[in-house]
């Protein structure tokens, strides 16, 4: 094995960080098509019900004065109600596809920025926190900029059209509906902090929850085995009571909300009604509510209640807009984490390798100085200077990865080992099996036809690793380790190591370790604690 000193490669100058994930106005842009629709539907909804409501007063104004009442009348109420309902349905159809839409797009993109992480980083994020992020916070954004955004304009749209209505028949009337609209508006301003503060509080004890559990799914096969189950199901009971408790925060305000708004409505409709009465029995002459024909009384009262729906319905996506907030504040915190810096390592910066085509190589030397560093790099799987020219056995890619997190596919454990192996045969299955001490396993009942969870979740992490040992014996391929014998008793470990040298003879083998017994079984040992010193194995 040979080592040459070479200076690092300088970092290019031209290469920029790349550009903050800003979820918000990501989600605004792709909402822009579907919210424009969902904009255009509803104002249509908002003037055929004001319209039905026109012509119903009309209608039942004769009907009570025992006038006559023309046929085509009652025809367009209830074609414009119709209609109404119709536009409606079109609008939720639209908003439910327009918010389906922005949030499919945005767990996309927020995908693809996860791919583009460097793996240091990637394996630097909770559980629990991406989870929350790639599953719940996209729905959440995108009921913000859809749903929450055309209810904020039609607060606006929709009030302004009431009053206009009102002016043709009492201004007066109008008036006095717009003078309640500053009280609510306040309202809504002065609740907005208490229930955004109450949201963020109800994302963080989810993120918790979902990561404590997550957690527990990965070390289940070691609670277990420890008898343990019932404090954790304790633990996770009471973060799930604190969640609870959170999430009932919100929604107090938020009904606490709805209720007030239906007071200040139903407190206008109460007055216009008092006035009108009192007009129409002569007991007070009150300008723009006495001398009105009845069918303008009952269009005023029918009018009034649009001109507070839309409020209604801010208020109802009002919790939408602190639970989106939040959310979007979460992904782009989780998106835009600053990259975890590699620890400066100028020894292995300086190192090159000529690796052979078969044998056994062990990088070794305390914590911290670059072992799975070191492996990870001749894995591709992290940046930084090569330590081996382009020209060597693990140029094409062809590896086996040995370690605890190691790939485990859903099926039987003559499935996981054999898996990207090809055909083997079952006789040769349990060789190996029977090797490294799968078999023997108490935990793995059943032999070859143990099932395993999707993902391995029923699996330690000795078992992991023993599973990819025995799949790296039979593919074929170079073999990167780390840590291949930590964690394992006596006797495991040992077949480990026997298996290790054994694929050593025909090809080559990579391990990160810091197990003296395996390191003493290798050809060549790269000790990373003598910087640029090889010590080679007799």
């Amino acid at each position: 094995m040979k080592i040459a000193a070479v200076p690092a490669s300088p970092s290019d100058p031209g290469v920029s960080a790349p550009a903050a994930f800003e979820a918000l106005s990501t989600a605004g842009r792709l909402a822009r098509h579907g919210l424009r629709g969902l904009l255009a539907l509803q104002a249509i909804r908002a003037a055929l019900r004001l319209g039905f409501a026109a012509t119903a007063a009309m209608a039942a104004g004769r009907l009570v004065m025992d006038a006559a009442v023309d046929p085509w009348l009652i025809a367009a109420a209830l074609a414009l109600l119709a209609a109404a309902c119709f536009a409606g349905f079109a609008a939720d159809s639209v908003q439910a596809s327009a918010e389906n839409a922005v949030s499919t797009r945005l767990r996309t993109l927020a995908g693809e920025r996860l791919s583009e992480m460097p793996a240091r980083q990637l394996q630097s994020l909770s559980i629990g926190s991406l989870v929350v992020s790639m599953q719940r916070h996209p729905e959440s954004i995108a009921a913000l900029q859809v749903g929450h955004r055309a209810a904020t304009a039609m607060m606006a749209a929709g009030p302004l059209l009431s009053a206009l209505a009102l002016c043709f028949v009492s201004w007066q009337a109008a008036v006095l509906v717009i003078c309640l609209t500053p009280v609510m508006v306040l309202f809504f301003a002065l609740i907005g902090n208490a229930i955004r503060r109450r949201a963020d509080a109800q994302e963080r004890a989810f993120g918790r929850l979902a990561g404590q559990f997550a957690d527990r799914i990965r070390t289940l096969p070691t609670i277990l085995a420890n008898h343990a189950m019932a404090g954790e199901e304790t633990k996770l009971a009471r973060r799930l009571e604190a969640y609870a408790d959170k999430t009932m925060s919100v929604l107090r305000i938020a009904f606490a909300n709805a209720g007030i708004i239906d007071f200040f409505a139903s407190l206008s409709i109460a007055l216009l009604a008092v006035f009108l009465g009192l007009g129409h029995l002569k007991l007070a002459t009150i300008p723009g509510f006495s001398g009105l024909e009845l069918w303008q009384s009952l269009f005023i009262l029918m009018i009034a209640p649009e001109y507070f729906a839309p409020f209604r319905r801010f208020s109802e996506q009002y919790h939408a807009k602190a639970e989106g907030q939040a959310a979007a504040a979460a992904l782009d915190r989780l998106l835009d984490a600053e990259p975890v810096a590699a620890k400066t390592l100028p020894a292995l910066d300086r190192l090159r390798l000529t690796l052979p085509a078969h044998g056994l190589i062990a990088i070794v030397g305390p914590s911290g100085s670059g072992k799975s560093t070191l492996l990870r790099r001749l894995a591709g799987l992290e940046s930084g200077a090569m330590p081996t020219p382009e020209t060597h056995p693990l140029a094409t890619g062809e590896i086996a990865w040995v370690s605890t997190d190691a790939y485990v596919p859903e099926g039987s454990l003559a499935e996981a080992i054999s898996w990207n192996a090809g055909a083997v045969d079952r006789n040769r299955l349990e060789d190996v099996a029977s090797a490294i001490g799968l078999l023997d396993d108490a935990l793995l009942p059943g032999g070859l036809d143990a099932r395993l969870d999707k993902g391995g979740a029923n699996l330690s992490g000795g078992q992991r690793l023993r599973i990819a040992v025995a799949r790296a014996l039979l593919c074929g391929r170079a073999v990167l380790a780390d840590e291949p014998t930590a964690k394992l008793d006596r006797n495991t470990a040992e077949a480990v190591r026997r298996m290790l040298v054994e694929i050593s003879t025909t090809r080559l083998v990579v391990v990160a370790t810091h197990d003296r017994d395996l390191s003493a079984a290798a050809d060549t040992i790269v000790d990373l604690a003598q910087g640029d010193t090889v010590e080679v194995a007799a």
